[in-house]
C-alpha cells in the first residue's frame, strides 16, 4: 500500500511538471508588405559618343615635320595641330607663279599689239589678215595667262592642306604618329572630339523590337551601378544591325567630361514599364537550396508563428526586393533573426 501510494504521488508530480507554462515566442521585428510601383527594366552596355567627332587624316602625302599639340589638349576651331613638309609643293607653286608672270608679259604685249593693229587696220595701213592674226594672238595669250593663274591658285590652295587644323572646338585624342613619319591620306593622325552633346548608343536585342519606342526612360550607370544620369530614348533605328543582331537606340547625355568621356562604356537600364508589385526589405529574404523564402508572421491558436513561405523575387528597388509571387499586400514579413527561425516557430512581434 505504501509503495502504491508513493508511485501515485510520483505520477502526480511528473504530470505537474509536464503541464508547465507555454513556450514563449522569439522577439522579432516585422515589416508590412506594401504595393509600390516597380520599374520593369533590362540592362545593356552602352557607348558614350560625341555628336561631333572627327578622325583627322591628311589630304596630301609627305613627311610629318611638326606635332603642335598633345593628347588631351583642348583646341579651338582652326587651330594648327600638325605640319607636313610643304617644300615640294611650295616649289611647285613658285614655278607656277614664274610661269604666270611669263604668260602675263606675253598677254600684256599681245594686248598692246592687238590694239595697235586695230588702229592701223582702221586707218587702212594693214590688211584684215594681219589684224585678225593680232587678235588671235591676243586671245591665245589671254587664255594662257588665265589658265596659268588658275593653275597657280589651285596649287597654292593645296599648300593649306599641309597644315592640319582642328575642325571645331574639342579635345585631341590619341596621336599614333611621330615627327618624321611619312603620312598619306589613309594615315590616321589623331581625333578631335567635341566634349558636349554626348549620346548613349545602346543596342537592344531584336526580341525586344516590339517594345522599343521613343520616350522610354533610361538610367545610365557606372560599373558599380551608381546612377549617373536619367535620360530618355530619342532615336530608334529602323534597321537591325546585322553584326550585333540588335536595334540601335540613342539617348542624349548631359554629363560633363569630368563624369563621362567619348567612347566610354557604361551601363544603360531601359525601363519598359512601371507595375505595382509587392515590395519587401532585402533582410526578409532567406535562401535555402537555391530557393528564396520569407517568414510570414501569422496568428495561430492565439499567438504568432513564423510561417516559411516561398517567394519569387523580382527586381531590386533600392534596399528592397519586388515580389512577383508568394506574398500579398498586408502580409507581415519578419526582418530580424531570420537565421534562427524554423517553420511554425512561435514569435513575439516587437516592431513593424
Amino acid at each position: 500500500m505504501v509503495l502504491m501510494g508513493l508511485a501515485a504521488t510520483g505520477c502526480q508530480k511528473k504530470g505537474a511538471a509536464t503541464d508547465g507554462p507555454p513556450m514563449q515566442g522569439m522577439p522579432v521585428q516585422s515589416a508590412t508588405v506594401k504595393m509600390e510601383p516597380v520599374p520593369q527594366s533590362s540592362d545593356y552596355m552602352a557607348t558614350v559618343k560625341s555628336r561631333r567627332s572627327a578622325t583627322m587624316q591628311p589630304q596630301v602625302s609627305g613627311q610629318l615635320t611638326q606635332i603642335l599639340v598633345r593628347s588631351g589638349d583642348h583646341v579651338k576651331a582652326g587651330q594648327a595641330l600638325m605640319e607636313i613638309d610643304p617644300r615640294q609643293q611650295q616649289a611647285m607653286v613658285d614655278s607656277l607663279r614664274a610661269t604666270e608672270r611669263q604668260k602675263k608679259a606675253l598677254y600684256d604685249y599681245d594686248t598692246i599689239e592687238a590694239d595697235r593693229q586695230r588702229k592701223l587696220f582702221d586707218a587702212g595701213v594693214t590688211s584684215r589678215d594681219t589684224y585678225e592674226q593680232a587678235q588671235q594672238a591676243y586671245q591665245n595669250a589671254k587664255a594662257d595667262y588665265e589658265a596659268a593663274v588658275e593653275s597657280r591658285k589651285t596649287q597654292a590652295q593645296l599648300l593649306a592642306y599641309y597644315t592640319i587644323r582642328a575642325p571645331f572646338d574639342g579635345v585631341v585624342g590619341d596621336i599614333p604618329v611621330h615627327i618624321g613619319d611619312y603620312v598619306s591620306p589613309s594615315t590616321v593622325l589623331t581625333t578631335v572630339d567635341e566634349h558636349k552633346d554626348f549620346e548613349a548608343y545602346i543596342y537592344v536585342p531584336t526580341e525586344r523590337s516590339s517594345q522599343v519606342k521613343m520616350g522610354l526612360n533610361v538610367d545610365l550607370m557606372d560599373n558599380s551601378n551608381k546612377l549617373l544620369e536619367q535620360t530618355r530614348i530619342y532615336f530608334v533605328s529602323p534597321q537591325v544591325d546585322s553584326t550585333l543582331q540588335g536595334i540601335l537606340v540613342k539617348a542624349p547625355v548631359e554629363a560633363t567630361p569630368e563624369i563621362l568621356r567619348n567612347a566610354q562604356m557604361i551601363k544603360a537600364r531601359i525601363i519598359w514599364s512601371t507595375t505595382p508589385m509587392a515590395v519587401i526589405p532585402v533582410l526578409a529574404v532567406v535562401r535555402l537550396g537555391g530557393q528564396s523564402f520569407v517568414f510570414v508572421m501569422r496568428q495561430q491558436n492565439g499567438h504568432f508563428a513564423a510561417i516559411q513561405t516561398p517567394v519569387t523575387l523580382g527586381a531590386t528597388v533600392g534596399n528592397s526586393y519586388s515580389i512577383t509571387s508568394g506574398l500579398k499586400a498586408g502580409d507581415r514579413v519578419i526582418v530580424s533573426d531570420t537565421q534562427f527561425l524554423v517553420n511554425g516557430m512561435p514569435v513575439l512581434p516587437i516592431g513593424g
